[in-house]
């Protein structure tokens, strides 16, 4: 229904605007643009922009009397019916986007529709002027001038009421005829008032100045707009007077009310906050979804204990810490309700299986934690220990669906040495991680332990001061071409000298790097330093030389690693073939399809790649060859025992073969003896590394050594072998110190 209103409404504006048009173009076409002076200006700016501001509502009446009606006749008089005309449209279109910026909400079309009806009845009100005026009377005389404004009113009375009536007749659903009815009754007065206003202005300048009526009219708008703001004030300050009076009764009646309301929610919240500190109490000290006491209330607990057994000094109670081993892996997998559940049924097989006296809690996560308030022995609380990680190994039933897991746990005794609860969780935490680490279901702390949990932590602060201060330096161990005992590169080395704990092997610092993330600024620090140092020594020795740096498997997985490696080569100038990048076995395997897709990135920038440690990982065949590597390093552990015919020997000779097979490069490190250069040479193995040729040694010294210094210059004999065969036949070594 609403549409079809307003396709009516849209086809009755468009019957209407040729007759709009028609105006329009009419009055532009004779407008006579010799009236355009001062006054004329002065007068259209008060008609359009402040003409619709002067307005007097008429009492029981939904219409305001206006100064529009009054300065447009005036304007027809004096200028023409083409000006009243253009007048009329620009009055009306300025008026209804002002009362659009007050809050009246009117749509555009309404807009549209004012405007047409403004141009028509002044255009048709004007006809009835023209001929009234030419042909009926005569417009000097006082009767016939009356007699011609009574006959535009009128005009201007149809013109609006017929044009408007079927509007709202549409619009609102109402008989035109009733429309008719009330607009006549309502603005018959309006326009009477306005056109013979408009014809009193007219009749007055006549007799007097136009510049001194201007200036009139302006005097009577200030003052009028001064008295419309005092009534406004006065009628402002008596609504508000009323509202407040209004709301003071209001409230005086509901004052009584409100009291018994009050003393009522009195009693109503006296009982609540008795059930809520009960249940605040609770939600305090357990956990939300399984129901057990939580970290806080063991804390509590364990106080009370302490306050006791202090007394006694003997160990009266132990503490648990349980965590269920990759129970992030079955969470990712299943999903956190799935894990949510396998939380709750742990609890409740943990309450289940232990006797009274034992308080079970969950901490949070997948960690739980178990409190024995009385001990008979340590025997017998590492019994239950046992006894719990093998119930906990059992399968669980989630939603039809078997899951298993496992637990480790930490177990630390009372002890005179505690002084508060955190103590004690501290400590069986600790060992619970060591149990984890070496995959045991159990351990019992000992001070040991904790003695090496405060080391790691001051090592790791220590690390974070040592990289911010740059305290690291680099060794570098030669790579020797086996042909011809050259040196082909280098193998950078981190080493770090602390000012108090002396040399730290890198064996006790880069696992603690690892697990913090410091690896990554560390390495980036080294690589860059890496890249600088071997392009020194390739500008002083006039030769290719390459230099090796070892990427951690944390730092091989970082989504910045390529852009870091660019950076770096961009800055120091290095070839990007003269950097190899060793990563071990293990850490392209443990995610190989994502370790090719990487692998072929670092590629792109030209670094060469190495697999170090190669034969002691697991690395698959058919995934070898599909990594875009460069070199196969043979770990030392073969090297070092290399004998003819033995086990480690044909592994040795098996991963050269593989690598020719693959078009790869082979090193192989930790060559010690002239009988393992000898059996490498014979294998065809190209580079080796090791302390026959040099250990890892500080900048100063590789500089003498590329000066021409190298302590196995005299290794090959200068006899008519020359370079070793690759035959297997007898070989002439010997070794000068």
């Amino acid at each position: 229904m609403k549409l079809d209103k307003e396709k009516i409404l849209s086809l009755y504006m468009l019957c209407l605007l040729p007759a709009a048009g028609f105006a329009g173009f009419w009055s532009i076409v004779g407008f006579r643009w010799q009236i355009v002076d001062f006054p004329f200006l002065a007068y259209a700016a008060v008609t359009v922009v402040f003409a619709s501001s002067f307005r007097i509502k008429l009492p029981r009446n939904n219409v305001h009397l206006t100064a529009s009606d009054a300065l447009l006749v005036f304007g027809m008089l004096v200028y023409g019916i083409e000006a009243a005309i253009l007048l009329s449209v620009l009055e009306s279109t300025v008026n209804s986007l002002q009362l659009r910026r007050s809050g009246v909400w009117m749509k555009p079309r309404t807009v549209l529709f004012n405007i047409q009806l403004s141009a028509i009845a002044m255009l048709l009100s004007g006809l009835v002027y023209e001929i009234v005026r030419t042909r009926l009377v005569d417009f000097d005389t006082l009767p016939g001038f009356l007699l011609t404004l009574t006959a535009v009113s009128l005009a201007m009375l149809a013109v609006n009421a017929l044009v408007i009536s079927p509007f709202l007749s549409v619009k609102n659903n109402r008989s035109v005829f009733i429309n008719l009815r009330e607009y006549a009754s309502e603005s018959t007065f309006v326009h009477v008032i306005g056109v013979f206003t408009g014809g009193l202005i007219f009749k007055t300048l006549l007799h007097i100045d136009l510049t001194m009526l201007i200036a009139a009219l302006g005097l009577f708008s200030v003052g009028y707009w001064s008295y419309r703001r005092n009534i406004s004030e006065v009628k402002n300050a008596s609504a508000d007077l009323r509202e407040a009076e209004r709301r003071r009764a209001e409230q005086a009646e509901s004052h009584v009310s409100e009291l018994e309301q009050y003393v009522w929610e009195l009693e109503k919240t006296a009982d609540e906050l008795r059930e809520s500190r009960e249940r605040f109490k609770h939600a305090a000290y357990h956990d939300d979804l399984t129901g057990l006491p939580n970290r806080s209330y063991f804390i509590q607990k364990i106080t009370d204990l302490l306050g006791e057994s202090s007394n006694a000094g003997t160990p009266r109670f132990a503490v648990m810490f349980l965590d269920l081993n990759r129970f992030k892996t079955l969470n990712d997998s299943l999903g956190h309700s799935m894990g949510d559940l396998l939380i709750t049924h742990v609890g409740a097989r943990l309450t289940n299986s232990l006797r009274r006296g034992c308080m079970v809690g969950r901490f949070g996560g997948d960690e739980f934690a178990i409190l024995f308030d009385s001990v008979d022995s340590r025997e017998s609380i590492v019994r239950i220990a046992a006894e719990i990680a093998r119930q906990l190994a059992e399968p669980f039933s989630l939603n039809g669906r078997q899951v298993f897991s496992s637990v480790s746990i930490g177990i630390a005794f009372d002890d005179a040495r505690y002084d508060r609860a955190e103590e004690v969780l501290r400590d069986s935490d600790i060992a619970m991680y060591y149990a984890k680490e070496n995959q045991k279901s159990f351990e019992v702390f000992d001070q040991h332990m904790h003695d090496t949990a405060v080391s790691l932590l001051d090592l790791e602060t220590d690390l974070r001061t040592a990289i911010r201060r740059k305290q690291f330096e680099l060794f570098y161990q030669p790579i020797i071409d086996l042909d011809n005992v050259r040196i082909a590169g280098f193998e950078a080395l981190v080493r770090w000298s602390h000012p108090t704990r002396g040399l730290i092997p890198p064996n006790d610092f880069i696992p603690v790097a690892e697990s913090t993330g410091l690896i990554i600024p560390l390495t980036v620090e080294l690589l860059r330093d890496a890249c600088w140092q071997i392009k020194k020594w390739q500008q002083s020795s006039n030769a290719d030389l390459m230099v090796s740096v070892n990427l951690s498997g944390t730092h091989f997985g970082h989504p910045g690693l390529v852009d870091q490696i660019a950076e770096i080569l961009a800055e120091t100038g290095v070839q990007p073939c003269c950097l190899k990048l060793e990563i071990t076995e293990s850490a392209v395997m443990n995610d190989a399809e994502g370790a090719i897709a990487m692998l072929k990135r670092i590629k792109e920038t030209g670094v060469k790649i190495s697999i170090d440690d190669f034969g002691t990982g697991y690395s698959s065949l058919s995934y070898l060859h599909r990594f875009p590597i460069d070199t196969l390093k043979v770990d030392r552990s073969f090297v070092n025992t290399m004998e003819e015919g033995s086990e480690n020997g044909e592994i040795v000779r098996t991963v050269i073969a593989l690598a020719r097979a693959l078009k790869l490069e082979v090193i192989a490190e930790g060559i010690e003896t002239v009988h393992q250069l000898h059996q490498l040479r014979i294998l065809g193995c190209e580079l080796g590394q090791g302390y026959l040729f040099a250990r890892p040694l500080p900048v100063a010294e590789i500089d003498r050594m590329l000066s021409g210094d190298l302590p196995w210059k005299n290794v090959v004999s200068d006899s008519e072998f020359g370079v070793v065969a690759r035959n297997g036949e007898l070989t002439q070594l010997k070794w000068t110190q």
